[in-house]
């Protein structure tokens, strides 16, 4: 806000002052001198709130006798997954202030917020499910590996087996 955009009201109720503009003029002046001259120019374009992290080779992609690359591919892991479980919190939650905001009109006006939430939490267990709280990256990497042999071999999990042709 610029001095000269401001307008004054008209009618302030001072009635020692006719103007309210003297006396807001010299106090709106000072309030806005600080941060257009001094805050503003000072500070840095930031568009992140959060640190970023430069992205590092995965599991398979470190040689089995490099323990420094299994560490960063592991902490990379953790960090992915504690994005995801935010991820689908956050889903989950404007799913629920949804249901909650429509009331009786829920089941018709948030289905697509619920589709959303519960896709985002089939593809979280899909990728993290069943994995103990102290699993790293290699459990999951297995995890991964044993679902892609078992479907080359009977089908997408939760379509049944294959038969026999």
């Amino acid at each position: 806000m610029h001095l000269e955009t401001f307008s004054p009201p008209t009618d302030a109720g001072f009635p020692w002052c006719d103007c309210p503009q003297c006396l807001y003029a010299p106090l709106l002046s000072t309030v806005l001198w600080f941060p257009e001259r001094v805050v503003v120019p000072n500070r840095k374009e930031y568009p992140w709130y959060h640190r970023s992290y430069n992205r590092v080779p995965t599991i398979d992609q470190c040689y089995t006798d490099d323990p420094v690359c299994f560490f960063e591919a592991n902490e990379q892991w953790i960090r992915d997954r504690q994005v995801d479980r935010e991820i689908v919190n956050i889903l989950r939650q404007r799913w629920r202030d949804c249901a909650f905001y429509e009331g009786v009109d829920a089941p018709v006006k948030c289905v697509e917020l619920q589709k959303i939430s519960e896709d985002a939490e089939t593809n979280f267990f899909i990728k993290y499910g069943d994995l103990s709280a102290y699993a790293n990256v290699k459990d999951c990497y297995m995890k991964q590996k044993h679902r892609m042999l078992w479907e080359r071999r009977h089908g997408p999990v939760g379509t049944g087996m294959k038969t026999e042709q």
